[in-house]
């Protein structure tokens, strides 16, 4: 897939914030990704609804990232970017070789249903395979 933000012509001369981190992938790093992500978005005035879908977005991508992602010793990234008016989030692991796949949903289940969420949430999501061993999951907000 496409890596790119889709940014409007219009949007491509606005200022680029980013912010990354590399986090132990471990349940803890995960909760701490999605509270850090929630003091940038905080930071870059970004309030409401976006900002609450982002929390939960960069909870199950950082979650994944813990559970799926892990091998011992190595660690996830957790990158935002704001490009004009799109939020990009980014979670970038060591197990390039377990890709998400959206699951069909069981009514039944009691887990399997996180990406789900992030295809209900985002505007647009993806995978990225990095060179390898690395993936990058991603998911994109459109901002007020």
């Amino acid at each position: 897939m496409n890596q790119e933000i889709a940014a409007p012509r219009d949007q491509l001369d606005a200022p680029v914030r980013n912010f990354s981190v590399l986090l132990s992938s471990t349940p803890r790093g995960a909760r701490l990704a999605r509270l850090l992500a929630a003091d940038q978005l905080r930071e870059w005035s970004i309030h409401g609804t976006p900002c609450e879908a982002a929390r939960h977005l960069v909870a199950e991508l950082a979650a994944n990232a813990a559970t799926h992602g892990r091998l011992p010793g190595r660690s996830f990234r957790l990158t935002l970017y704001v490009v004009g008016r799109t939020l990009r989030i980014e979670v970038t692991d060591t197990r390039g070789d377990r890709l998400p796949v959206l699951p069909e949903p069981e009514p039944d289940a009691d887990s399997g249903r996180g990406l789900l969420l992030v295809d209900a949430l985002a505007d647009r999501w993806g995978v990225a395979e990095g060179r390898f061993p690395r993936k990058t999951v991603w998911a994109e907000l459109r901002l007020p």
